[in-house]
């Protein structure tokens, strides 16, 4: 069995073909899959998700990239987090790469979601683009590794790696590693320890090769791991069994729910 650790069904894109996506998920024998929020008002419809579907999970935060969309408090966020089928506070992090000029807002807000996250108890979801030095900062700062969590569709180097694992994280990889252009990223997914890994999708974007360019969904989460696998020189099963007990370890998951 295989876990999509990252998508989001809610976007409309795929929120309006659940049915052929949870077929694919149960031909691709992908057994549970984590909704991730990107707003705190589109929050209710992850919940719903997760609700409706027994496979289904959910988390519940605020993207970086989207400035005013309200308020963001750690009380908020805890509240909203104390849902038995919400497994997650994110996605949160930091990026440089989308937004310029001042952006404190951005370092406060990841550092409530932080916080919030000790207090509930529940792991982080962390997103970093061209703020790798930054966001490890405030992880140490805020004492992240209290609340331990995921750098989600990671595409730093091997060091950013290393010192987010020593942070008690895990690093995910989604489908960029597939693709023939990332050759630094496969290096570090040939370094990264497979009781440290998670796979992913970030569907509907980044469809792994050799659906590139078409719209992701998390059946096709198989891809990245038989990527993985070959770049190792392991079993394909190896890698599928190791990031889906990572996946139910991580985020308190039972593995023996319906499947998909």
């Amino acid at each position: 069995m295989l876990v999509d650790s990252h998508c989001h069904l809610d976007f409309p894109e795929l929120a309006s073909q659940l049915d052929s996506v949870m077929a694919l998920m149960r031909e691709n024998q992908v057994a549970h899959a984590l909704c991730v929020s990107v707003t705190l008002e589109d929050f209710p419809q992850v919940r719903s998700l997760a609700e409706r579907y027994p496979h289904l999970y959910g988390s519940v935060g605020v993207h970086p990239d989207y400035e005013n969309v309200g308020e963001v408090s750690i009380e908020r966020l805890v509240k909203l987090a104390d849902h038995p089928k919400i497994v997650a506070v994110g996605e949160t992090g930091l990026d440089y790469y989308r937004l310029k000029g001042d952006l404190e807002w951005q370092r406060e807000r990841f550092r409530c979601h932080i916080r919030a996250a000790r207090q509930c108890r529940k792991p982080l979801i962390i997103h970093t683009r061209a703020a790798a030095a930054d966001t490890l900062r405030i992880m140490r700062e805020e004492r992240a590794g209290e609340a331990r969590g995921v750098m989600h569709c990671f595409t730093e180097s091997w060091e950013v790696a290393r010192e987010a694992m020593d942070l008690g994280f895990y690093i995910s990889f989604s489908g960029i590693v597939t693709f023939k252009n990332a050759q630094a990223l496969k290096d570090v997914a040939r370094k990264v320890p497979l009781e440290r890994m998670l796979i992913e999708t970030d569907s509907p974007y980044l469809a792994p090769v050799p659906h590139r360019g078409k719209l992701n969904q998390p059946g096709l989460v198989k891809h990245v791991a038989e990527e993985i696998a070959r770049l190792r020189g392991i079993p394909f099963m190896e890698v599928a069994q190791a990031t889906t007990a990572n996946f139910y370890n991580l985020f308190n998951v039972k593995g023996n729910e319906s499947d998909a």
